[in-house]
């Protein structure tokens, strides 16, 4: 059980790393990204294949599966800038499928769906796996931290209020004279970089890979997890993550302590579960459960 409660929390901290990268991309900068999961899949994938074949370092792994994401996200902001509403979470979604395809098809690379094993993990086999899951723990909340005290800062800096302004209005922050398009580069960039770190964290600590990991239904979850936490607030993304990943773990134990429920039924019954908390969550906090706060001037 313990050890089933510490990975548990690595999850959570990998959800919480996209919450705060989605937060970058909507909450700030107001663009509905429903491709998240692809860029999820390309960190992974990017820093599996660099440590297995390439022995690369786990650090420089880490670091390459960002900054690919990150490159992957400011050519995505070029293709969709323009787009908005429907058609930009049509478009980012599309990514994410096309990502998961060629996972799947390219063998040569990816070893399609047999997917990809024995990706290393910090002193995986010389500690034991308890101790690997709490070294593994710590390493994601430590990630989880920093990106929250730099995106924090980058959120209440003249660069996040930018990005406020082109949210609610980009025509009036273009007539004001900023860039909006490479206020909208950057901000893909930032926040797909942040997800697909959290996807070779996620790489690293499962030791496998393959294509069928990365559904769509990932990406809802993080949409969840900032909608329920708060949209723009990066208290809030994190917030929403852990209760999120605790909503989707915790139903498991209410559905098996019903007695004469089917198997089936025991599913059903939790999804229910999750759909009334969030549906409930939303109704009674529709601003989410810590709203974005603007520092705001005051007046004299």
């Amino acid at each position: 059980m313990d050890a089933y409660i510490v990975a548990m929390l690595v999850f959570a901290g990998v959800y919480a790393l996209m919450a705060l990268g989605l937060n970058v991309i909507w909450g700030l900068a107001g663009m509905v990204n429903l491709g998240l999961v692809g860029f999820f899949g390309l960190g992974a994938y990017a820093s599996a294949l660099l440590t297995t074949k390439l022995f690369w370092p786990m650090p420089l792994g880490w670091a390459a599966g960002a900054a690919l994401a990150a490159v992957a996200g400011g050519f995505m902001a070029l293709i969709v800038a323009r787009l908005r509403g429907d058609y930009l979470a049509i478009v980012t979604l599309g990514f994410a499928e096309v990502m998961r395809l060629v996972a799947s098809n390219e063998i040569w690379l990816t070893n399609g769906t047999d997917g990809i094993s024995g990706i290393p993990g910090p002193w995986r086999g010389q500690v034991t796996p308890q101790e690997f899951n709490l070294v593994f723990l710590g390493i994601v909340w430590i990630a989880v931290a920093i990106a929250f005290v730099v995106l924090s800062r980058v959120s209440h800096s003249p660069f996040g209020r930018v990005l406020r302004a082109v949210r609610e209005d980009e025509d009036v922050a273009a007539v004001a004279g900023k860039p909006v398009l490479w206020f909208k580069i950057r901000a893909f960039c930032l926040g797909a970089a942040v997800i697909g770190f959290a996807g070779a964290l996620y790489a690293h600590y499962n030791a496998y890979i393959a294509p069928e990991g990365f559904a769509p239904l990932l990406t809802i979850y993080i949409v969840l997890a900032l909608t329920a936490g708060g949209v723009g607030s990066m208290r809030g993304a994190v917030l929403g993550a852990v209760l999120v990943l605790a909503l989707l773990e915790g139903t498991r134990f209410i559905a098996q302590a019903i007695p004469g429920v089917t198997p089936v039924q025991k599913a059903a019954l939790r999804e229910g579960i999750i759909a009334l908390s969030l549906i409930l969550l939303l109704r009674f906090r529709p601003q989410g459960l810590i709203p974005e706060r603007t520092r705001t001037k005051a007046a004299p």
